[in-house]
């Protein structure tokens, strides 16, 4: 309730008074501390003249400074042990002052206040616990811890921001550490991608990367090649006689689908005699079996 730090706290009964030597009231003179009496200042039969503080009562708060004496007696047995001014008490009680009587109405001249002293003035005087003008005892009892609500607003507001920030702080720290095991995933699941795609590229290669076709196809062609004219030229005539027909029997089958597509047209070729297309394939496959038998009879007699 202040922005001051709380040195002393307590509870007390306090009375008013408004002392500025007009003799109104019981007027004792003109306050001890030096001040002219004025709203907020307070009388303690102890506490050092220039000590600063508030009191809260029913809610409301109110500054004081001590400036005077007392009370007296009704600070015995640790009684009455702070006196307010008139204007100030009249406020706390949500009366009003009267400026000629010097008196709060309502009739109720003393009241139950927390009080907190928030610097010790450098006057006359006793820090600490209240005691009567006589020194009779110490008011020990009216000194106890401050409470929470009564510390300052900075403390409270530090305590407050420090909590926050730690929060804030878990928070970040939880934040990252998600997005980095959203990373790992990603990544690892990337890898794993990429072993897959080279697991495939390296099965196509291996089985000759054209849709399920494999390497069969290109070494089936390359013994095929490898069967060349002159290879067959060098085996035995059997052999090569038995290559020729191979290499042959495609064109018949082709020229006997054709005959049977085109009935008219070959028919009319057949009858043509020795001059037909039958005529000269056959022809042409006596050639190459003659060059063959040739060539093979020559190699014969190298090797001889």
């Amino acid at each position: 309730m202040s922005s001051d730090s709380p040195i002393q706290y307590g509870e007390v009964k306090a009375s008013y008074f408004w002392d500025d030597g007009s003799g109104i009231n019981g007027d004792t003179g003109a306050p001890a501390g030096g001040e002219p009496m004025q709203k907020g200042l307070a009388a303690s039969p102890s506490w050092p003249l220039g000590t600063k503080g508030y009191v809260v009562y029913d809610g409301k708060k109110a500054d004081f400074f001590i400036g005077d004496r007392g009370p007296g007696d009704p600070a015995e047995n640790c009684n009455v042990l702070l006196d307010l001014d008139g204007k100030t008490f009249a406020e706390l009680t949500g009366e009003s002052w009267n400026d000629s009587s010097y008196t709060v109405s309502g009739g109720n001249g003393h009241i139950d206040v927390e009080y907190v002293i928030t610097e010790w003035g450098d006057g006359a005087g006793t820090e600490g616990a209240p005691h009567p003008m006589s020194k009779s005892t110490t008011c020990d009892s009216a000194v106890s811890a401050v409470p929470d609500r009564f510390k300052p607003e900075s403390e409270k507001e530090k305590a407050e921001k420090k909590e926050k920030e730690q929060a804030e702080k878990k928070k970040e720290q939880e934040k990252k550490e998600a997005a980095e095991k959203k990373e790992q995933e990603q990544k690892a699941a990337e890898e794993k991608k990429e072993k897959a795609e080279k697991e495939e590229e390296q099965a196509l290669a291996g089985s000759g990367g054209q849709g399920g076709s494999s390497a069969t196809g290109s070494e089936a062609s390359t013994a095929a090649n490898s069967m060349s004219g002159f290879d067959l030229a060098g085996a035995e005539l059997p052999m090569a006689a038995g290559a020729l027909t191979l290499a042959l029997l495609p064109a018949v089958l082709i020229t006997l689908f054709l005959a049977r597509r085109r009935p008219v047209d070959y028919a009319a070729a057949a009858a043509e005699g020795e001059n037909g297309p039958l005529a000269r394939l056959g022809d042409r496959f006596a050639e190459v079996r003659d060059s063959l038998v040739r060539r093979g009879a020559e190699r014969g007699r190298h090797r001889a």
